[in-house]
């Protein structure tokens, strides 16, 4: 499958990937065995990445057990092979996939086809048996097992497997401020945080001076502060001048692999996922082993609550572990895992099956670091506190399937919990990537789904190409079908699952405005809330209408491979919180207009490029011709400055200067070039020359100050044409006039096109920083004699107004033929060249100025799934607060961070203590015991992977500024 055929199936796919590592995964054969519930969610995850082709296997026939987590399972399905049921739904997932079903027994010669095996649902033998096989055939192995709630993960790449890039992370560079001559040198970065961490290697470019640096090659580094780090011998090279940039460069990195028989017996490769419960997944190790004993003694699985069956896995366990010699053995344990081992639930295998199936990734593409070799994970928390808790007593007879679908449920909690949850009310916002999760989730859980119950969605937006490779509800057919919005082609997914499903889709924003529909009397009658949203700003809103409601929020969200979720607990765990007043990452107004030093800098003028001349100007224009009296009213109260500057634009498009054909849209966009591309930077080096000193006789060009130069228009370079040809046509668009792409008929029309002199002025005063901008349009020094002539002109609109009505337009980065993300990848790239900034390429300027918060399949199961595992405990009203969890993972680096929540921030009132779910700015004192356990294991981080929690989910962790800072925060900005 070459690439180009994927160009807007795995765009968000390529975004998180790259892709040289999505053409790996195009030429990659995988075969998962088994498809109960954890196999189907592999496949699924697997086939949306992108792989060559997937080969599903099961010998088994469905039945009534499967239907609680095997989403692609009808009714009609019954008694019928799993694998062939499957095939037809999971080959619609993903058309450049081939997908086949296999229905007879695993053997050696099929697995030799596969570059990848997943085995599920297996025998411990088979395992070691096929195990074997693969690591001396370079099969890459994957086991995958869940029993009720608890999960098991090994990983097996072979004797040598090269990762090629660790974590995916994009290369840290800064800019240099200093550098000594000395043994060894040290460079001092204008930033306050480089980025880098020991071990690093840097390449050095643009050094002035100190030019031997820029040819030296890769260097090791050795950090010794936050803006400072220390490189090779520099005693011997010339005095250092200026400028200078650090890139971190990548290396490779080779991995061994035990075969799964000796990792059997190597504790030392257990990973962990939750630091509080080491001891229990060190006995997990040992009670999975003793699970398929256990199977192949009986022949069967542990009934559920059967007391006698869990006494014969305890005594398996103590067995086993006189060979394994535990410090402790947890039968807790042990008795839990027995008595839940016949259960199937789709939050458990949503959670492995998008771990397992991120590990498949990384054995097809080299790209990220892989499992070594053990993780096993459980909820056991889940299970009622003291048995029963506020319903049914747990027994063998109340767990006892009953020809139903949610048996493999029923089997873990009891039919009077199954009933709990249909009588659910819930309100998911949200139907995008972890939308459709949950809604999957929710469907096979039952929530909802009895008498009383519903489920109410609600998500704006209709379905894009690029959401297909994660949202796996929807199909191709489904887009650009005006009535088919996320919400209710979501809703329809899920009846199929799960007929029985009471859901009602909306498709409102969730905002003040819509408070009317969600007002007090929707919110008083919920259980609970779900949210599934891209931005800080509308997690904040619902979590204060669900503080101000006292209901439940689960909450999570996710960035590429790593994720987070929260859960929020009236009077028990701290909320959501409160939006930051700013970031410290925000880029100033005086940097995107005159000093830009980084490539996402001139992005974000080229957006805003966009904005200006495309939407709002023509938005300006129609209200004015929609109230022309109101409209100045307006305007002028906004003050004198804005007011000029917006009816300098309407004049603009009113006056003489509205073209009249497409002669003047090309006219408007080379004369647009030379202002922005020449003349601009022509009066910027007017008022700052390249050798301008500021009043301590430093260099005014140095730092983060790039000296520019001006371009000269050449018809025949090719990004030059592009920017014409863009903003051309954008141009003709807001008027109503008709463009065209052919480059020789807009050359020739350019042959006609004036371009006046350009004189720079010595009264245009330039700001050095936004203060200064701030403190010039509040002084009231502007042109109060234009902005009178321009209220005169406006005063009385044109009488034929209706015909000149504009036509505002939107920012579209999913559609390649708009001209939009032509102009932005013009326009930035020009900029990036007049300041000597590395360009972008159409990719990378996609993901940054398109605000695309990149999402792949894996991560959002796996964080749907940890969200539905804490949904359990909230229907059951879990009360303790050690019961609950709120995690963050990133599966680059196959890194599970669960933590017990922090209690609601606590206060005294008339010597009354009390509690307020208002988040405080900075968590001091003295942490729980389980948050010092995960705080111990930060230095074990490469790099910045915890700022991310931090940023979309205060109180995760304790001390975050103890973290390496990164700059997702900055992303964040962009994308809200």
């Amino acid at each position: 499958m070459s690439l180009n055929s994927l160009v807007f199936w795995a765009l968000c796919g390529r975004y998180v990937l790259g892709h040289e590592a999505m053409r790996r995964m195009g030429t990659a054969n995988v075969l998962i065995a088994g498809m109960r519930g954890l196999g189907v969610e592999i496949a699924k995850n697997v086939i949306l990445s992108g792989v060559k082709s997937v080969t599903v296997q099961d010998e088994g026939l469905a039945e009534w057990m499967d239907f609680s987590s095997q989403f692609f399972l009808l009714a009609s399905h019954l008694g019928q092979n799993r694998a062939l049921s499957s095939l037809s739904r999971l080959s619609a997932l993903n058309p450049h996939v081939h997908v086949s079903a296999h229905t007879g027994p695993l053997k050696e010669t099929l697995l030799q086809q596969f570059q990848v095996v997943v085995l599920t649902d297996s025998s411990l033998d088979d395992q070691q048996r096929f195990g074997t096989f693969c690591h001396s055939n370079g099969i890459k192995l994957i086991v995958a097992d869940t029993k009720g709630l608890c999960g098991q993960l090994f990983c097996d790449f072979g004797e040598e497997f090269e990762v090629l890039d660790t974590d995916g992370e994009t290369p840290a560079s800064a800019m240099i401020d200093h550098i000594t001559k000395a043994d060894p040198g040290v460079v001092t970065c204008i930033e306050q945080r480089h980025g880098f961490v020991d071990g690093s290697t840097v390449s050095l470019s643009e050094v002035c001076g100190m030019t031997k640096l820029n040819s030296y090659g890769p260097v090791d580094i050795k950090v010794l502060g936050p803006d400072s780090f220390s490189i090779c011998d520099t005693s011997s090279f010339s005095e250092y001048k200026k400028g200078g940039v650090a890139t971190e460069v990548k290396k490779s990195k080779i991995l061994q692999f035990k075969p799964l028989d000796e990792a059997l017996v190597d504790p030392e490769l257990l990973v962990m996922t939750d630091y509080g419960k080491m001891t229990k997944h060190q006995t997990l190790h040992l009670a999975f082993q003793a699970l398929h004993g256990f199977v192949k003694r009986v022949g069967r699985l542990p009934k559920p609550r059967s007391q006698s069956d869990a006494e014969l896995l305890v005594a398996m366990v103590t067995e086993l572990n006189k060979v394994s010699h535990l410090d402790q053995l947890d039968e807790d344990v042990v008795q839990s895992l027995s008595f839940t081992a016949c259960g199937d639930l789709a939050p458990v295998n949503a959670f492995i099956g998008g771990l397992a199936a991120q590990e498949v990734m990384k054995a097809c593409t080299g790209k990220f670091t892989p499992l070594q070799q053990w993780l096993y994970f459980d909820a056991l928390e889940c299970l009622p506190e003291g048995n029963g808790g506020e319903g049914e007593e747990l027994t063998e007879s109340t767990c006892s399937p009953r020809g139903s679908r949610y048996d493999g449920q029923t089997a873990v909690f009891g039919s009077g919990f199954q009933e709990r949850l249909g009588e659910q009310k819930y309100f998911l916002v949200g139907a995008g990537a972890i939308g459709c999760e949950l809604l999957k989730n929710f469907a096979l859980i039952g929530l909802g789904a009895g008498e009383g119950g519903h489920i109410t969605v609600t998500d704006m937006d209709s379905i894009e190409r690029s959401n297909l490779n994660r949202q796996f509800l929807f199909r191709s057919q489904d887009i650009g079908v005006r009535e088919k919005q996320k919400s209710e082609v979501a809703a329809q997914a899920v009846r199929v699952m799960n007929p029985n499903m009471n859901i009602t889709a909306h498709q409102n924003r969730l905002d003040p405005d819509s408070e009317q529909v969600y007002g007090h009397t929707f919110f008083m009658g919920l259980d609970g809330v779900a949210a599934a949203l891209d931005n800080v700003q509308a997690r904040v809103y619902l979590d204060g209408r669900c503080v101000q409601h006292q209901r439940p929020m689960l909450e999570g969200g996710t960035l590429g491979s790593k994720g987070h979720t929260l859960v929020v607990v009236p009077h028990l765990t701290e909320s959501y919180g409160p939006a930051k007043t700013g970031s410290q990452n925000a880029i100033p107004l005086c940097t995107l207009k005159n000093f830009p030093h980084r490539i996402e800098h001139t992005l974000q003028w080229a957006r805003d490029q966009f904005e200006g001349l495309y939407k709002q100007a023509a938005e300006h224009v129609n209200l004015y011709f929609r109230d022309a009296a109101g409209f100045l009213e307006r305007t002028l109260s906004r003050g004198e400055a804005e007011a000029l500057e917006v009816l300098e634009c309407v004049w603009g498009g009113v006056g003489g200067q509205r073209p009249q054909g497409w002669e003047d849209c090309v006219g408007w966009a080379r004369r647009q070039w030379e202002t922005l591309y020449n003349n601009d930077i022509a009066q910027l080096l007017h008022c700052f020359p390249s050798d301008q000193l500021t009043r301590s006789g430093l260099p005014f060009w140095s730092g983060a100050k790039r000296c520019p130069h001006p371009l000269t228009f050449d018809p025949s370079n090719t990004t030059h044409m592009d920017y014409v040809v863009a903003a051309a046509n954008l141009y003709g668009q807001i008027y109503g006039i008709v463009g065209t792409r052919d480059s020789s008929a807009i050359r020739s029309i350019l042959e006609t096109v004036h371009i006046p002199a350009f004189t720079p002025k010595s009264t245009v005063k330039i700001h050095l920083t936004d203060k200064e901008m701030e403190e010039e349009r509040e002084s009231g020094h502007l042109d109060t004699g234009r902005l009178e002539e321009l209220q005169k002109k406006l005063s009385s609109p044109p009488v034929n107004s209706a015909a000149l009505q504009m036509h505002p337009i939107d920012f579209e980065k999913d559609d390649d033929n708009n001209f939009h993300i032509d102009y932005i990848v013009a326009a930035s790239n020009l900029r990036a060249e007049n300041y000597d900034i590395p360009t972008a390429d159409r990719h990378k300027s996609k993901l940054i100025a398109g605000r695309i918060i990149p999402a792949i399949a894996t991560t959002t199961a796996a964080v749907a799934g940890l969200m539905c595992v804490e949904l359990y405990k909230l229907v059951q009203g879990h009360r303790k607060i050690s019961s609950y969890r709120s995690s963050y993972i990133n599966l680059a680096v196959q890194y599970c961070v669960l933590s017990e929540p922090l209690g609601p921030q606590r206060f005294t009132v008339s010597d009354r203590s009390a509690h307020t779910h208002t988040v405080p700015s900075m968590h001091k004192g003295t942490q729980r015991k389980e948050q010092r356990k995960v705080c111990s294991k930060k230095r074990e981080l490469s790099g910045p992977h915890l700022q991310f929690a931090s940023d979309v989910m205060p109180g995760l962790l304790c001390s975050m500024e103890q973290w390496p800072h990164w700059n997702l925060e900055q992303e964040w900005a962009l994308a809200n």
